[in-house]
């Protein structure tokens, strides 16, 4: 492992776990800096563009922060940064942010969202009722990054490829997807407006969309 800078100076005075948890990643910006390695090792600027706001030296010292406190590690050689085991722990975390967040008014689907975290929120809007007993596979094609989605036992598996083979790939931007997805916008009318295109099989995409988003079961 590399020799990372200290860790971030207590800021919490307390012994409790969450406290502790706080220390290590509550700062601004460590957590979606875990989101975005969840599925994949990545190199400093493509986690930088998952990460809209972010300085150099801000991202630089928050990757030191992480390393120091056992989450990532960096391959100098390779240049990626990639996440430990104890990071990868930190998955369920961000599940339950996510179910906690789209049940918050004031959720804006107009902002930025990268495709790694549009992924990770596909958990948290997918409606079980209409998952139960399925079984399916999805292509996502964001430019940058590609997915396979597996959905099976009422769950879903994100899996970071070069190129989906599915029945069926969607393609767009994190904020386009994210219509479908979280914001119930039939496939149809994303696709005429641009927002989506699909290659393949267009209704079993569609099908597959309409799995989520609990707000318009509830």
């Amino acid at each position: 492992m590399p020799d990372y800078p200290k860790a971030s100076p207590m800021r919490y005075d307390e012994g409790s776990p969450e406290a502790h948890a706080l220390n290590l990643v509550g700062d601004r910006w460590p957590l979606l800096v875990v989101r975005e390695l969840i599925f994949a090792p990545k190199r400093f600027q493509r986690i930088r563009a998952g990460l809209p706001g972010i300085s150099a030296n801000v991202l630089s010292r928050r990757l030191a922060q992480l390393g120091a406190a056992g989450v990532i590690v960096h391959d100098e050689k390779q240049r990626f940064y990639a996440l430990t085991e104890i990071g990868r722990e930190l998955l369920p975390v961000i599940h339950e942010l996510c179910r906690w967040a789209v049940a918050v008014p004031g959720h804006d689907l107009f902002r930025f969202i990268s495709p790694t975290a549009l992924m990770i929120s596909m958990n948290a809007v997918l409606v079980p009722e209409r998952a139960r007993g399925r079984e399916a596979i999805a292509g996502f094609d964001f430019g940058s990054e590609a997915f396979e989605v597996r959905l099976t036992g009422g769950k879903l598996q994100v899996i970071a490829v070069n190129c989906p083979e599915t029945p069926f790939v969607l393609s767009g931007n994190g904020n386009g997807l994210a219509e479908g997805i979280l914001g119930a916008v039939p496939l149809p009318e994303l696709m005429a407006k641009g927002m989506v295109s699909v290659s393949g099989d267009v209704a079993a995409a569609s099908e597959f969309l309409s799995l989520f988003n609990m707000r318009q079961a509830s």
